[in-house]
């Protein structure tokens, strides 16, 4: 366990003893505890509530592996439990401020914590608050970050699907088709909790009117987020229809090329076939040699000629001309 405390306004980072921490937030009156956990949950482990001193009936959970999404608030006291995504997968982060001090507890390191402290010299938040308020800010952009450079990878796979078509493309679409599904997946649960606690929280009439403007422009990023992640996934849809389109477009000219083979062929199977029957009168009068090129070759050239004639009247094989160019053309 690796437990890292800032006091404010300094906004220096320190790595403390776990003993220590219950002191630090009786006695500091703005503080950022950070505890880092092992990514694995020990057989002996204590409760981290036990080691911080805070409300094991309410706050039992924390610290806890496998905890869903989760807003809350608690008397003098608020609690979430924030997704974020951290390196294509999503962590959950522990929550818990009042308004002395904001606690935050992971498993395993968490680049979240260091881009939140990153940004105290610049926002300077007033109190644990709007400590809070940047956390879950950040949480929020973790998720935008990730849905816009998937979104833009959409986009580029499917202009290169256009130029050439590849079997491996439809894999990778796969891919960030899933990567839509989990970030819709676990951000739709944690947007729900969150604006039925603070819409709760603002009709109380208790909640001071900055911190109103705070979680209104919290819920709006929330709602922005989302609406990318939904556009990725129309997106990554959208892609896969034109992986379809292309496909049915190449199977479309395989088609009728084997139409024009036909067209061409099945006249002269079928001369073939009739002239090599074993019918009496075929074998016994058509005898000549001036029958046998009249009959075998010139009836296959009539033939021939005549489907030429009918593929150049429709049009067709011009068509097919054009649509070759136009693929070579992209």
């Amino acid at each position: 366990m690796i437990v890292s405390v800032m006091s404010m306004p300094d906004g220096v980072m320190t790595r403390i003893r776990p003993a220590e921490v219950r002191e630090r937030l009786a006695t500091s009156p703005f503080l950022l505890v950070d505890v880092e956990l092992p990514e694995e949950t020990a057989p002996d482990e204590q409760p981290l509530v036990h080691l911080l001193g805070l409300d094991a009936a309410k706050l039992g959970w924390l610290g806890r592996e496998g905890e869903a999404a989760r807003a809350e608030f608690l008397g003098d006291s608020a609690a979430f439990v924030l997704p974020a995504v951290e390196e294509g997968r999503i962590v959950h982060v522990h929550a818990v401020v009042t308004e002395t001090y904001l606690v935050t507890a992971h498993r395993g390191a968490v680049g979240l914590l260091a881009s939140l402290t990153a940004r105290f010299p610049h926002e300077r938040p007033p109190d644990a608050v709007g400590m809070l308020f940047l956390l879950l800010d950040e949480g929020l952009e973790t998720y935008r970050r990730s849905a816009i450079q998937a979104l833009l990878d959409v986009e580029d796979l499917e202009d290169e699907m256009f130029r050439r078509r590849q079997p491996e493309q439809l894999y990778r679409l796969a891919r960030m088709r899933r990567t839509a599904a989990l970030l819709h997946h676990t951000l739709l649960p944690y947007h729900q909790v969150t604006e039925e606690a603070f819409t709760r929280r603002m009709m109380s009439g208790s909640f001071p009117e900055a911190r109103q403007r705070l979680a209104h422009e919290f819920q709006r990023s929330a709602n922005l987020t989302l609406t990318a992640i939904e556009s990725l996934q129309e997106a990554a849809r959208r892609a896969f229809a034109s992986y379809a389109s292309l496909v049915s477009g190449d199977q479309n000219g395989v088609i009728n090329r084997l139409a024009i083979v036909s067209t061409i062929f099945l006249p002269l199977t079928f001369v073939t076939g009739f002239f090599g029957m074993n019918f009496e009168y075929l074998t016994n009068e058509l005898k000549s040699r001036a029958i046998f090129w009249l009959l075998a070759v010139g009836l296959q050239v009539v033939f021939l000629a005549a489907a030429l004639l009918v593929l150049h009247r429709t049009g067709l094989w011009r068509r097919l001309q054009d649509e070759e160019g136009r693929l070579d053309d992209t």
